[in-house]
């Protein structure tokens, strides 16, 4: 492995870390408005590496899971990131 690389690879594995943690967090709290927010996020970092199956089966059933809301803006961003990784 390349010293240049190890930086980012550390960063990103802190991102990943904080990522998780939230999520822990917000499924712990039932709070699926924030786990929505944080599922988009790391979705798009996950399609940025090229993990677009792993980053669509995070996102799609908190998505799902919203009957209602579709005009705010976080579920258009959640929608329009689904639409990209399918």
């Amino acid at each position: 492995m390349c010293k240049a690389h190890e930086p980012e690879e550390a960063r990103l594995q802190e991102a990943r870390n904080a990522f998780d943690e939230a999520l822990h967090i917000c499924r712990s709290k039932s709070a699926k408005g924030f786990e929505l927010i944080v599922a988009t996020s790391l979705g798009c970092l996950w399609q940025r590496q090229g993990k677009r199956r792993e980053a669509y089966e995070l996102l799609a059933p908190i998505y799902n899971w919203f009957t209602e809301g579709f005009d705010t803006r976080d579920l258009r961003e959640a929608k329009a990131l689904l639409d990209e990784l399918s």
